[in-house]
């Protein structure tokens, strides 16, 4: 397997980087994972911003455009020989070298990492979910960035165990339902879905934007806000959301039971999710499709 490593494509046992690198030393690095389906990477121009949102809040500066990121995926692909494959995709941008200490001076040459593996299909077609007793950590700025810093993840993790039929979900210290050890959550009530607001400092995930640009589309009733774990265990249908394993039903939640895979409305984002997977870069040319 090749990967892109600072304008080269190497091997992957071969490749290295600095012990110097501020993203190994003190976490400061972001990254996205994302599915390429047949050639196509799924909302890449969304990941990208946000990519490039979360550098900027680490003070990292980089050259690095919308235009060369697909460019280096695409041709990453080809050296793979994966045009006619589904691969997950993670594209990695750290601080880069500098001296050993805390570094308030802009960081101007990036470590810049991407490679892939292969997938199969859905990941999975439901889980169950778990309420993890290790409560959710605030953002360590201003919001959450998909960065370096996963130990909150990595101990509710170990929490659950490597099952991957079950997804850990956080809760706020305040009590207020959170996201997923890896994902957005969402649950529907009477026909309305609703998910935690950006306010509880969880991650904007990518599929969850596109989750509730869907939602807008289709005139379904929707709601962001502060929610307990009651509100949550009320639901109808829950679902959780990433990039890798797209839209997943959870079945249960301890011995609360859901719709699961049978929900209508989770079958029918599902559906618009693989319909438009093909089509689409961004959330915004499924809103301009409105009408």
């Amino acid at each position: 397997m090749f990967i892109y490593l600072n304008g080269e494509f190497v091997k992957a046992e071969k490749a290295g980087i600095s012990p110097f690198d501020h993203g190994y030393l003190y976490g400061l690095g972001a990254f996205e994972t994302f599915r390429v389906y047949q050639g196509h990477p799924f909302l890449l121009k969304d990941h990208f911003q946000r990519l490039q949102k979360a550098l900027n809040e680490l003070n990292v500066q980089s050259d690095l455009s919308y235009e060369r990121m697909k460019e280096i995926v695409q041709e990453l692909i080809k050296v793979n020989k994966a045009e006619k494959e589904e691969v997950y995709v993670r594209f990695n941008v750290s601080a880069g070298i500098g001296e050993v200490g805390l570094q308030v001076l802009t960081y101007n040459s990036p470590t810049i990492i991407c490679f892939m593996k292969p997938l199969s299909g859905r990941l999975t077609e439901e889980k169950t979910g778990h309420i993890v007793s290790l409560k959710r950590n605030t953002p360590e700025g201003t919001f959450r960035l998909k960065s370096h810093h996963f130990m909150n993840n990595i101990f509710a993790k170990r929490e659950v165990g490597n099952d991957p039929s079950i997804e850990g979900l956080f809760l706020t210290q305040e009590g207020f339902v959170a996201e997923g050890i890896a994902s957005n959550i969402f649950w529907v009530k009477n026909k309305t879905v609703y998910t935690p607001s950006l306010e509880t400092g969880i991650l904007n995930g990518i599929t969850r934007d596109f989750v509730l640009a869907c939602l807008k589309r289709e005139n379904f009733s929707f709601r962001e806000g502060l929610f307990l774990l009651n509100d949550l265990l009320q639901a109808d249908e829950v679902f959780v959301t990433n990039s890798i394993q797209e839209i997943v039903p959870i079945k249960s939640i301890g011995t609360k039971s859901f719709s699961g895979t049978k929900g209508p409305i989770v079958q029918s984002l599902i559906k618009m999710y693989q319909t438009n997977r093909h089509l689409l870069f961004t959330k915004e040319e499924l809103k301009g499709k409105e009408g």
